[in-house]
């Protein structure tokens, strides 16, 4: 019978914000900004990093690979939500909402690991300054970009094979705006003890203990800034820095409350909240923080749009 009902289930229906009517147009114009704005602007800074010699560094790469998962992250939910608010109702297929799982634990769980591989090279550009190059070689970049992109796919091919497994006899309405691995566990009427296990794994590495590694690295780097004679220094070091630290509060805190919590606990307003936060919101201010706060970066933007003018 389970199998049968399993099979039966062949959509899902979005719930979005189909509670709040009268808020219909404003997030359709809140979503559709911010998603031209995390486009656009991730967009642009992939161009700067690639066409850019000055910006051909472990940082600069490091980021290109951040704003790559920023689009794959946002561009996994954004449309389906756009089209939700849109729509009297907002269906997904069940194929449609495993593919959207898996693109979604694969952007986010590569930009946690992102952000930590970030804060360790912050963390030898300052601290071991005259070792850097050696260290942090173009080789090792590229081996820990692969390393990233592969380990995080591994993971979000299990977590969706996971899910798949299961059977949905019960309402098929999923409380959010996209399919998400809380509410779906929430509206399974199988056993989901294996899956739950496996998202407790995935925060206690993904979250907890990269989280505590790039804590770990700004408490070093804090110590090395503190140190320096030079005060033109210490303000470009903080500066840098900063910038990072804010992207990971932001991103952490987002993704924090929307995965760790028991499937018990679900709370269909905060994980909505939260979902918000980290693909739509997160994403169009990553650009902009490393943009307005990075002088490098602020000069090769000035360099492209002066040629652009001279172009046109």
């Amino acid at each position: 019978m389970a199998n049968t009902n399993k099979t039966l289930m062949t959509e899902f229906v979005l719930e979005g914000f189909s509670e709040h009517p009268e808020l219909r147009l404003f997030l359709l114009a809140s979503f559709l900004s911010l998603y031209t704005v995390a486009l656009t602007g991730n967009a642009v800074i992939i161009a700067l990093i690639s066409f850019t010699t000055g910006l051909h560094s472990p940082m600069y790469f490091f980021l290109c690979n951040l704003a790559t998962m920023d689009i794959v992250c946002t561009s996994s939910v954004m449309p389906k939500a756009l089209l939700g608010l849109v729509s009297a109702e907002n269906t997904i297929s069940f194929q449609g909402c495993m593919a959207q799982l898996f693109f979604l634990v694969w952007s986010v769980s590569s930009e946690l690991l992102l952000l930590t591989v970030m804060a360790y090279d912050r963390y030898l550009a300052i601290c071991f300054p005259l070792h850097y190059s050696s260290r942090m070689s173009p080789s090792l970049c590229g081996a820990l970009a692969i390393g990233v992109w592969g380990l995080c796919a591994f993971n979000a091919s299990v977590n969706t094979a996971l899910m798949m497994r299961l059977s949905f006899c019960g309402p098929r309405v999923i409380t959010h705006f996209f399919c998400e691995i809380p509410p779906l566990l929430v509206l399974s009427c199988s056993p989901t003890y294996v899956n739950s296990i496996m998202t407790l794994l995935a925060d206690a590495f993904y979250g907890c203990l990269n989280l505590i590694l790039t804590l770990l690295s700004y408490g070093y780097i804090v110590a090395s800034i503190l140190h320096m004679r030079s005060a033109a220094g210490r303000r470009k070091a903080f500066s840098t820095c900063s910038s990072h630290l804010l992207v990971v509060l932001v991103f952490y805190s987002s993704v924090f409350c929307a995965y760790i919590s028991p499937a018990s606990s679900y709370s269909p307003q905060r994980n909505k909240t939260s979902g918000v936060l980290y693909t739509a919101l997160s994403p169009a201010l990553n650009p902009l923080i490393y943009t307005l706060r990075n002088q490098e970066v602020r000069r090769a933007l000035r360099r492209l749009l002066h040629f652009s003018r001279h172009q046109l």
